[in-house]
């Protein structure tokens, strides 16, 4: 049975400082990388009885590490930045579930934006989690 609450934390058109992509001389680089991201958490954490950080999730945390994941190096592909945010988003037990979407633009000749997204329901974010055994992202 499909839950009848939820709450979300939404991020949307974070522009990344990211080297993402292999071009040559006559393609288009973007000029933008934007981020847009939902993050599925505890009710509790949004309707709460008293004003304080300590009662909510606190994003900020989250939203430098993914800064430091854009600017991390180059990456040939959007696919791997995401994979490391997905990664890096597991790692806070409050988020549940989530959703990330990843666009450049422009595509071609001054227009248009290209993006992956990736949707993660509770079994796959917990598989994500880092007391997992798995691969280092």
């Amino acid at each position: 049975m499909k839950p009848t609450s939820s709450a979300v934390i939404e991020l949307r058109d974070l522009q990344l400082k990211t080297d993402i992509g292999t071009y040559g001389a006559n393609d288009t680089r973007p000029d933008v990388h934007l981020l847009d991201l939902t993050l599925g958490i505890a009710v509790n954490q949004v309707v709460i009885s008293q004003d304080g950080m300590a009662h909510v999730f606190d994003y900020d945390p989250l939203v430098l590490e993914i800064d430091r994941l854009a600017a991390d190096g180059h990456y040939e592909t959007q696919e791997r930045l995401i994979t490391r945010i997905a990664s890096a988003c597991a790692a806070y037990p409050a988020i549940k579930h989530m959703e990330i979407s990843l666009k450049k633009s422009p595509v071609r000749s001054g227009n248009g934006s290209l993006g992956v997204r990736l949707s993660l329901d509770e079994i796959a974010t917990d598989a994500l989690r880092p007391d997992r055994t798995r691969p280092t992202v």
